[in-house]
């Protein structure tokens, strides 16, 4: 589950800078009225980077169900990071472990900070043609779907069509703005064949979208046992009479 929108508010920083945080402050812990599920904890240096305390969601005031009358905001981080029916903001000199923590590989180069990172790696899935869709027959088809990453911009968004021997170059519609979903497409000729459909995406970091069997082995867990949530790539199987069902077993 994703979404995308446009909020307002006061930065963060702003709002610790007036309450005087001392030295040696390191994290935040930010609690909602959910009680324990609606804390979080943040990095300090987050903190001071761009999170908001929104109490604007699409040119209206944040709704009940969004977390009125105040959000926090953590781009690029989980969703569930960002606290709803915020109540108190905790500074601290230390990581506190709260229920929604657990991390993305979003740095292979970096295993420890990616085996605890909050930041979400570079994501793709492929909207059309996709689960529980029928292709009508074969024939031209453009594949389309949507790219994001919370550390940037999408910078590159490739295509397969053949399981994952070769891949194409996607076209990206409009401008890839920074933790914000991309649109793509990319042309495809369906000869009616069995095949799998798969997208990849490349941040403006360099990051790249890992497969489910880079996750389990960076893991040391069965590709089976990687969670739902994770940041790997999503393939499709179309299968010769048009339907398309998801490829993850």
């Amino acid at each position: 589950m994703t979404s995308c929108a446009e909020w307002t508010g006061v930065l963060l920083s702003v709002l610790l800078k007036e309450a005087g945080i001392k030295g040696g402050a390191s994290w935040i812990v930010a609690e909602g009225t959910e009680e324990v599920k609606g804390a979080s904890s943040i990095p300090m240096a987050k903190a001071m980077d761009d999170c908001i305390v929104a109490y604007g969601m699409n040119g209206e005031a944040v709704r009940p169900q969004q977390g009125f009358p105040l959000r926090l905001l953590v781009p690029g981080f989980e969703g569930i990071f960002n606290s709803k029916y915020l109540r108190r903001i905790k500074v601290v000199d230390r990581y506190y472990l709260t229920y929604n923590d657990y991390g993305h590989l979003n740095r292979r180069d970096d295993p420890e900070g990616a085996a605890l990172g909050m930041l979400i790696g570079p994501k793709s899935v492929i909207t059309f043609p996709s689960g529980g869709q029928q292709l009508p027959d074969r024939g031209f088809y453009e594949v389309s779907g949507l790219a994001w990453s919370g550390g940037g911009a999408v910078g590159r968004v490739e295509v397969s069509t053949d399981g994952g021997r070769r891949w194409t170059d996607a076209e990206i519609k409009g401008t890839a703005h920074r933790m914000a979903h991309t649109r793509f497409s990319v042309g495809w000729n369906w000869d009616g064949q069995e095949t799998e459909l798969l997208s990849r995406c490349t941040d403006e970091t360099g990051q790249v979208q890992p497969t489910r069997a880079q996750i389990a082995e960076f893991f040391n867990v069965p590709v089976g046992r990687v969670p739902g949530m994770d940041n790997s790539i999503q393939p499709w199987r179309v299968a010769s009479d048009g339907s398309v069902h998801n490829a993850i077993a």
